[in-house]
């Protein structure tokens, strides 16, 4: 199998930003909390874009739409019990056996 670029680039910029997964796993928690379900990673991502953007002051930084799949399945790898609480699609890279 090769090795997938995009996830290589989204675990440095991770490394590197550790507080977007803090804000994503708050912020889906909070969601769990107030009963939904499933959500979608995106919805998740735009309130972390927003809370860093409109409600907080300091540098901007932008998170690349292709870091999001990845966020989703981290939260997911994180927190077993939540499994499949977004939907994820297979990646390019991914085995599909």
């Amino acid at each position: 199998m090769k090795e997938n670029p995009d996830k290589l680039k989204w675990w440095a910029w991770h490394k590197e930003n550790p507080h977007v997964y803090e804000l994503f796993e708050r912020f889906t928690m909070q969601a769990i909390n107030r009963g939904h379900n499933r959500l979608s990673a995106w919805l998740i991502v735009n309130r972390i874009r927003w809370e860093t953007m409109i409600e907080t002051t300091g540098e901007d930084f932008k998170i690349s739409n292709n870091y999001i799949a990845y966020y989703s399945r981290l939260f997911m790898a994180m927190n077993p019990e939540y499994a499949g609480f977004f939907r994820t699609k297979a990646l390019k890279y991914e085995e599909t056996n």
